[in-house]
């Protein structure tokens, strides 16, 4: 029986996102309609999915009769505008009723111990529980991760209750899963981990999970006994695991947006893959969404509430100030001065401290300084080991090791209610973060102190971060080349899927542009021009550990793809290696069927897998530029864009640094960055420095200093590089890259000698000398 169709056609605002809608109702791909006002959607009697506004919505009900139709909700892409308008309304959410209060309240006490909620946190859950999207804006420590696991219990104790107005067939198929998503892997195991001891089933799926693990994740979530489940936003760049979250039986009733202030790219952490979660909840048709931060200031608090159509009063702050904390700041004249001030603190200042630096080597130096004068220290930051991590964050909490010196890796989810003192050995690189930082002081109510040492010789360490990341515009548009130009492949033999894949660390290396930077235009071109869309990424390499049936079962296993396995495979002591694209190449076999075949393996037991070497790989959407002109004008406008955002991080430093020397109080300071005010009105908190000393901070004044030419030439001389004068100060300001690296230029004598000068007028020097070549690098 053939179905019927019906042909309507749709006026909708320019830059609106629509779905190719095939027979079977599945949202396949996604195309962009610039500056359309009418297209045709083909929509299927009984079911609809097309993406649109929800006022869009009630009109086509109204048009095409409500008993034959539904809606999915929408999934617009605009340069304003990133994701779902409002909650979906399927029917699905908890009606504000009276009930919902007192089991979220029964909750609290049941599962995690508490009489009462705290701050804002039961108007949040509230809201939660109405089926309402909600910003939670908490300070460090302040129970924002109760404000999405309580309604992820309620969900079903109130379906069980008959106070949800669900449709008695999703009902039925099952209460439905809370995702969280997190960037930080430890903090999500961390929950996770506590949630179990309370018998509250939760699971997480990250890089460290194995195939099996993620098998079993799955199993729990179709039987319906999971009720949260944790993921990164890289996850979310899965095909299959979007397309498996669509299936969950009794759908997502909630998704969790924590660090939300990675949305934002004013944010001080900016995550491009952040940006596809709106598209996300959109697509797997989430109930409602929560987004939680400790730090977001009114522009970032905005952004965030556009992108998922958050009213204003479903916006919950509280203020980060504790008069508890007592701000300090010390400024010093000589760099060997620090060292001294900071032991006389200690001598002073007892309990659990935290002691927080920029750089990692600087962390494990200064523990070693401290143990030698007697204190029970030790040092923390991101390339310690995952276990040795775990050891020295148990150590710490037990008050085995009374100071830990540390960069910002070290801090999340870690709630030691008892530190009685964080300090600032270098400048924080933003006033979001020394807020978040200072927040892990005096959590039980104490008196704690808060000193920062500012000395402007270490200045030039923050412009290196801020000004790490923005290529040059001729290695933007080179890129932008290359992408664009690169033979596409269709994903199976008949598919209509074009696919272009991306080795983003050498594409990285051949135009000069950060890992970061790469990550934020492909992010761009895909969410800002719709042009393509990241799917699963591939391995170039597997390895895999075989298991004691391997041998016998590949012997028996006649297909081709088992046949290449064992001939191509390569043993390195108990790992094998294979190179997938050489079969592919040698045996005309598709790359999907071979990988295929060594998941099976995987899946059976029979080996253990493993991937190197990423793949991106990018469905493409739409025509991609392919003149010169229109490449042109698409990295002209990437490029403004990335240069605000050098701007942007500038201004941050130099913010810190204002409320730091300036004629305010520090407390009334901070919590005005952030839009709120002290209690009661004050203009002081009493006990920060200035209140104390009544008098601004006063910074030593920065030398005004002329180019040193004898170095200046001697880079010009070392560097046979005229095609990038961005290059060329880098090198002088000390300011890593992939090109700088791939030459050795960082290990040079050169390197960072002129980083005592401004890093603009070496620009502009180097752009002097670049045009003097015109821009061409001689071929010797």
């Amino acid at each position: 029986m053939h179905k019927q169709t019906l042909m309507l056609t749709v006026k909708m605002a320019p830059y609106l996102h629509v779905s190719k809608v095939k027979h079977t109702g599945i949202v396949r791909n996604y195309s962009r309609f610039p500056n359309t006002s009418s297209i045709p959607i083909l929509l299927n009697r009984k079911r609809i999915h097309c993406c649109s506004k929800i006022r869009l919505r009630d009109k086509l009900l109204s048009d095409a009769g409500a008993n034959k139709l539904s809606l999915t909700s929408p999934t617009p892409i605009d340069p304003t505008h990133n994701g779902v308008r409002s909650p979906n309304n399927r029917g699905n959410h908890a009606l504000a009723h009276e009930h919902a209060a007192p089991i979220a309240r029964s909750i609290l006490k049941r599962c995690f111990g508490h009489n009462d909620f705290r701050h804002e946190q039961a108007a949040a859950i509230n809201t939660i529980l109405r089926g309402e999207n909600a910003l939670v804006v908490l300070p460090t420590g302040a129970g924002k991760s109760l404000c999405y696991q309580i309604p992820a219990i309620a969900f079903e104790e109130l379906d069980n209750a008959g106070l949800t107005n669900r449709r008695s067939g999703i009902a039925a198929m099952g209460p439905g899963i809370t995702i969280v998503v997190s960037p930080l892997i430890a903090l999500m195991k961390d929950q996770v981990d506590a949630l179990q001891r309370r018998g509250i089933p939760a699971d997480c799926l990250d890089s460290t999970r194995t195939n099996k693990n993620q098998r079993d994740i799955n199993t729990s979530i179709l039987e319906g006994r999971l009720r949260l489940l944790y993921c990164t936003p890289e996850k979310l760049n899965s095909t299959s695991f979007v397309e498996s979250m669509k299936r969950v039986p009794g759908g997502i009733r909630l998704i969790a947006v924590d660090e939300a202030h990675c949305i934002s790219e004013w944010g001080h952490s900016f995550r491009p893959d952040y940006l596809k979660i709106a598209r996300f909840a959109s697509e797997i048709e989430a109930e409602r969404v929560i987004c939680l931060t400790a730090t977001a200031t009114p522009r970032v608090a905005k952004d965030v509430c556009k992108v998922f159509d958050i009213k204003e009063s479903n916006l919950f702050r509280t203020s980060s100030y504790r008069p508890n904390l007592k701000l300090e700041v010390e400024v010093i004249r000589e760099r060997k001065d620090k060292q001294h001030l900071l032991l006389e603190f200690l001598k002073t200042h007892g309990g659990p401290t935290l002691i927080y630096v920029t750089a990692r080597k600087d962390a494990e130096s200064l523990a070693a300084i401290l143990r030698s004068r007697g204190h029970n220290a030790t040092y923390f930051h991101s390339k310690i080991s995952t276990k040795k991590k775990v050891q020295i964050q148990e150590a710490f909490m037990a008050d085995s090791v009374r100071i830990m010196v540390a960069t910002v890796a070290f801090g999340m989810g870690i709630d030691k209610a008892d530190i009685r003192n964080v300090v600032h050995y270098d400048v924080p690189s933003s006033i979001e973060g020394y807020s978040q930082q200072i927040g892990r002081a005096g959590r039980d109510g104490n008196p704690s102190s808060c000193m920062l040492y500012i000395y402007s010789g270490d200045f030039w360490v923050k412009e290196y971060f801020a000004r790490a990341d923005l290529p040059s515009k001729h290695s933007l548009q080179s890129l932008l080349e290359d992408v664009f130009l690169i033979k596409p492949t269709f994903e199976l033999p008949g598919s209509c899927d074009i696919i272009i894949k991306l080795n983003e660390l050498e594409l990285g290396e051949k135009h000069d542009i950060t890992s970061t930077a790469l990550s934020i235009i492909l992010a761009k071109i895909e969410l800002r021009f719709g042009l393509i869309r990241a799917v699963t990424p591939e391995f170039k390499n597997y390895l895999f550990e075989a298991q004691p049936e391997y041998s016998n079962r590949i012997k028996y296993d006649k297909s081709p793809e088992a046949k290449a396995i064992a001939t191509y495979s390569k043993r390195a002591n108990k790992w094998y290696t294979i190179d997938v694209d050489a079969i592919a190449n040698d045996l005309d076999l598709p790359r999907v069927d071979i990988i295929e075949k060594l998941n099976e393996f995987d899946n059976s037991g029979l080996i253990r897998l493993n991937g190197s070497g990423v793949i991106r790989r990018y469905q493409v959407l739409n025509k991609l530029p392919s003149t010169r002109k229109e490449i042109e004008k698409m990295a002209d406008q990437l490029y403004t864009e990335m240069e605000d955002r050098e701007t942007e991080n500038m201004n941050r430093f130099d913010a810190i640094c204002s409320l730091l020397t300036g004629s305010k109080c520090f407390a009334w300071a901070l919590a005005r960055y952030f839009g709120m005010d002290l209690p009661g009105g004050k203009s002081q908190c009493g006990h920060c420095t200035y209140c104390l000393t009544g008098e601004p901070t006063v910074l030593p004044p920065k030398p005004e200093r002329s180019i040193d030419l004898l170095k200046f030439r001697a880079i010009l001389a070392e560097c046979n590089v005229r095609d990038d004068p961005r290059f060329l100060a880098r090198v002088a300001f000390g300011i890593k890259s992939p090109r700088i690296v791939a030459l050795g230029l960082h290990k040079s004598y050169l390197f960072g000698i002129l980083r005592d000068h401004s890093f603009e007028s070496l620009l502009r020097e180097f752009t002097k000398a670049c045009e003097e070549s015109n821009f061409k690098t001689p071929d010797n």
